[in-house]
């Protein structure tokens, strides 16, 4: 099919995946059940979440992974401004060790309305505002289209607006994350077309729950964002 890479694989599953012509695009820094709430809006995470991240970074560049993932966190007493401030901190500490080993923390924005209530960054510009704060190319924002379509919409310009900002894209249909198909809202090949545009060198890693066979589902989602 043309792709070059699997997204969140834990790092025993790294070096594996080369053997097959692929690199992991996007790793697990730890595996914890609590992974998306834990995340950087909250200081009392700091201490754990900076120890994940600087076992997994250098192991990262050591076999070929581009990009970590981490987390917001899920909403606690603090408003937006003061998270944001304290997710900088925290991202701030990690940026220097990212940027000697090329490796791009990428932080991800998910919804709040359907599939993860009381996460704090669930809007692009709550992201933006910390990559703002932070100031590292290897610090950036993992941009889900199907989240932010269920939280904001306006894919095309918010994504033309905030690239600078955004290291790594995950696809899915709306509603339902399934296929990339006329089943569902959202217009891939615009969508693909506006990232390749801004000359986006990146991944763009499809992540959907097929409903139909999984491998001729994945095969559609290739071609309709290959523009």
């Amino acid at each position: 099919m043309g792709l070059a890479g699997i997204d969140l694989l834990q790092p025993d599953d790294w070096e594996r995946v080369r053997e097959f012509g692929l690199v992991c695009s996007m790793g697990y820094p730890a595996d914890r059940r609590d992974f998306i709430a834990t995340g950087f809006n909250d200081a009392t995470n700091h201490p754990q979440l900076l120890r994940e991240l600087e076992a997994a970074i250098p192991q990262a560049a050591r076999h070929g992974v581009p990009n970590v993932i981490t987390m917001f966190g899920n909403r606690r007493s603090a408003a937006d401004p003061e998270a944001i401030a304290t997710c900088a901190t925290g991202l701030k500490r990690i940026a220097p060790l990212a940027e000697a080993h090329g490796v791009t923390v990428c932080v991800e924005l998910l919804n709040s309305k359907v599939d993860h209530a009381g996460y704090q960054g669930d809007h692009t510009v709550f992201g933006a505002a910390v990559m703002e704060a932070v100031g590292s190319p290897r610090v950036k924002l993992l941009y889900d289209i199907y989240h932010m379509q269920i939280m904001e919409g306006d894919i095309i310009r918010t994504i033309r607006t905030h690239a600078a900002h955004i290291g790594h894209f995950h696809t899915g249909g709306v509603p339902g994350r399934h296929e990339l198909d006329d089943t569902q809202e959202l217009d891939w090949p615009a969508i693909a077309t506006a990232i390749a545009d801004l000359g986006f060198s990146g991944f763009v890693a499809h992540e959907f729950v097929p409903t139909r066979d999984p491998l001729a589902s994945l095969k559609q989602a290739v071609a309709a964002c290959t523009v």
